[in-house]
């Protein structure tokens, strides 16, 4: 499993990183202390993949449609 810092990956990155964790802790075979280590970084990697998605959602919600509902450009997104 990379230990590559969370907040440096990409969205694909981060979920195969989570889909590899759910993996491990599924079988049940990894120790009580490494279950822990592994349900912590689980809930970091989840974190960042809801963050990017909601940032992906933003930019598409920015996007400015013209009278017809065709898209016309975009506009930055301000929160």
């Amino acid at each position: 499993m990379s230990e590559k810092p969370v907040v440096e990956m990409s969205f694909e990155e981060a979920l195969r990183g989570l889909e590899e964790i759910v993996t491990r802790l599924e079988r049940g075979d990894v120790p009580l202390d490494q279950s822990i280590t592994l349900y912590e970084r689980g809930a970091e990697l989840k974190k960042h993949c809801e963050t990017r998605l909601n940032e992906a959602q933003m930019r598409v919600e920015a996007i400015r449609l013209s009278e017809d509902g065709t898209p016309k450009g975009t506009e930055p997104f301000s929160a």
